[in-house]
């Protein structure tokens, strides 16, 4: 498995992203400015046509502002998709919406979380042989024991570890750059949870500060005013791409949580 497919989906905000009475029911911290949404979405979503992706553009789900926040619906292996189980309340229901876009690509479900179990996507990180899995508030031990199962059956070794606040991801605290490499958060991750890889380390500044898009080639998509990150990838040859994503720092989300490869 690569490190991020060529192919993406994402979620341009409409309506429902804007349509926010009860902020703490959807963790957003404040309603979006519609224009400028729109338009940053739009620069991410160039930046990938740029880089060779192919852009996968799906509608919002009604009442769920959440939706643009693709990554954490769904999970794509290589064998097929696993329908996660959402654990903020409030996006209940997104589960089988990407599950039917994912099916009309032609890609099946070979696992699921159920019960009392909750994964979330943003706290699942794979690259090759390697699954890295958050304890967060959004993703239990129960579902981290049963994508656990689900993962293994597929040989990939899942590794886990708490996910501390400010970090509402996993995924804000890391991400991979290339097959070797990883980029993360200081003072958060064991020793032995990196082996095998290169690990670049950046300040936990805030709650994304280690959250990025590999595009490969060493180049990235970073928030702008993510200087820690985009300062260290600098200085590592890195070439960034920085794109201005207040508007979805509102909602909680940083880069990577607007996309799902698949």
């Amino acid at each position: 498995m690569t490190l991020i497919k060529n192919r993406v989906i994402v979620c341009s905000p409409g309506l429902e992203y804007f349509r926010v009475s009860e902020l703490s029911k959807h963790n957003i911290t404040k309603v979006s400015d519609p224009e400028k949404s729109v338009l940053q979405h739009f620069a991410l979503q160039s930046a990938l046509l740029d880089a060779g992706f192919e852009v996968y553009n799906i509608s919002e789900l009604k009442d769920h502002p959440n939706s643009v926040f693709t990554r954490d619906v769904s999970l794509v292996t290589p064998e097929g998709y696993i329908k996660l189980k959402m654990g903020l309340e409030s996006r209940k229901g997104e589960e089988e919406w990407m599950a039917q876009q994912l099916e009309s690509h032609g890609i099946r479900e070979v696992g699921s979380i159920s019960g009392n179990g909750r994964v979330e996507g943003g706290d699942v990180i794979i690259t090759g042989s390697i699954a890295f899995v958050g304890l967060s508030k959004r993703t239990n031990e129960e579902g981290v024991n049963q994508l656990s199962t689900i993962l293994k059956a597929m040989s990939i070794e899942v590794r886990s570890v708490e996910v501390p606040g400010p970090f509402l991801h996993l995924g804000g605290a890391m991400s991979i750059l290339s097959s070797n490499d990883v980029l993360c958060c200081k003072g958060i991750f064991p020793k032995h949870f990196f082996n095998g890889f290169n690990h670049i380390e950046v300040a936990r500044d805030n709650f994304v500060s280690g959250n990025i898009i590999s595009l490969g080639n060493h180049e990235v998509i970073t928030e702008k005013t993510n200087t820690a990150a985009i300062d260290i990838l600098k200085q590592n040859g890195y070439h960034i791409h920085s794109i201005d994503l207040s508007e979805f720092i509102k909602g909680t989300g940083g880069p990577s949580c607007l996309i799902l490869p698949y």
